[in-house]
């Protein structure tokens, strides 16, 4: 379903951007004979090709947006190579499966409830309920952006999130009790403490900005690694005889 929605999501791109690469390399070539038989002004004329330049710039931006958002994801791929590096033979498949889970159950967990809870509103603790992005995002889409791609890029930064904490416990967690810590903190944890930041939240109130997630993805993600470190202990064996 991610790939159905990454495709569509560049095929829109793809071709708006062509529409408006189309449009000005058309209206360069017509511009003589505007000039000529419109009589445009060089004011008039510069006004003209700045709007089309614009419109080229939005699409290359959206393009450009989705491209972030599939560097994020491969972050999946990184965390399981350096968990898998850090764990026994016999729990690498463990750990990467955990890895997996992160984003197959986060994914329509976080669609489903957590972006809505995220930017649904502009409370002060929580957005709102909007169960599969039902509601008006037109005040968080950043210019030229689509929902869909949003949802893309915030759906990978929780994933991510989710994703910090699995090395932090591994080898001494059940796989059942971290897909339910998995579903937890896509549904609420992740969507609670990122409205803060980035959805017109209490933090966000106070003037508090964070450019690319250190706060909002990374800090929470380790606060809640720390956590689950601290509740399960050292691993058996590892720092005694």
């Amino acid at each position: 379903m991610t790939q159905i929605i990454l495709h569509n999501a560049f095929s829109f791109y793809q071709e708006g951007f062509l529409k408006s690469f189309n449009q000005f390399i058309e209206y360069r070539h017509a511009r003589f004979f505007l000039n000529e038989k419109m009589k445009l002004s060089k004011w008039e004329d510069k006004d003209m090709t700045k709007e089309i330049m614009n419109a080229m710039n939005t699409q290359i931006f959206g393009v450009w947006f989705l491209i972030g958002a599939a560097l994020v994801f491969w972050m999946q791929a990184g965390f399981a190579m350096v968990e898998a590096g850090f764990t026994r033979a016999k729990n690498a498949g463990n750990i990467i499966m955990k890895n997996l889970m992160d984003f197959c159950i986060g994914t329509p967990v976080f669609w489903l409830v957590g972006f809505g809870i995220m930017f649904a509103g502009s409370g002060p603790l929580i957005g709102g309920f909007a169960p599969f992005m039902s509601g008006d995002y037109s005040a968080i889409l950043p210019e030229g952006v689509p929902l869909f791609a949003y949802l893309i890029f915030q759906t990978v930064f929780c994933a991510t999130s989710a994703t910090i904490v699995s090395g932090a416990m591994a080898e001494r967690t059940k796989f059942l009790s971290y897909c339910i810590y998995s579903f937890c903190i896509s549904a609420f944890i992740y969507p609670i403490s990122g409205h803060w930041i980035w959805g017109g939240g209490w933090l966000a109130q106070l003037g508090f900005h964070d450019f690319a997630g250190s706060t909002a993805v990374h800090f929470v993600g380790g606060v809640t690694a720390c956590l689950g470190a601290w509740m399960l202990g050292p691993r058996i064996g590892k720092y005694g005889k």
